[in-house]
């Protein structure tokens, strides 16, 4: 169970894990190619209110819907006990797009 009294570190390695065991999951529910996490949890600075940024890569066959984004957004915010805020990795803008490419930690 993740709890507001963790540290942003140890939160991070909560996310991980959890993240890690439903992997196979992901890929064969939503067909989830790569997924990590970012930002403020990446750089300890995350605050009480932080929500978790995930970077999310979808097989390049598969063709999603916004239901279904939105579906995974909120299936993967209820299994981590935190706002999720979705990024997909074919959408990023050039310049915050390599902020967020060199600090990425893959699951």
């Amino acid at each position: 169970m993740i709890t507001n009294k963790q540290k942003p570190m140890n939160k991070l390695q909560t996310f991980k894990t959890c993240l890690q065991a439903q992997k196979a999951d992901l890929k064969q529910q939503y067909h989830v190619k790569e997924l990590g996490i970012f930002g403020s949890y990446v750089r300890g600075e995350a605050k009480p209110n932080s929500d978790l940024d995930l970077l999310i890569e979808f097989e390049p066959e598969y063709r999603f819907g916004l239901l279904t984004f939105c579906h995974l957004e909120n299936y993967l915010s209820e299994l981590l006990g935190i706002n999720v805020d979705l990024v997909i990795k074919d959408s990023l803008k050039p310049k915050i797009g390599q902020q967020i490419l060199s600090e990425v930690i893959y699951i």
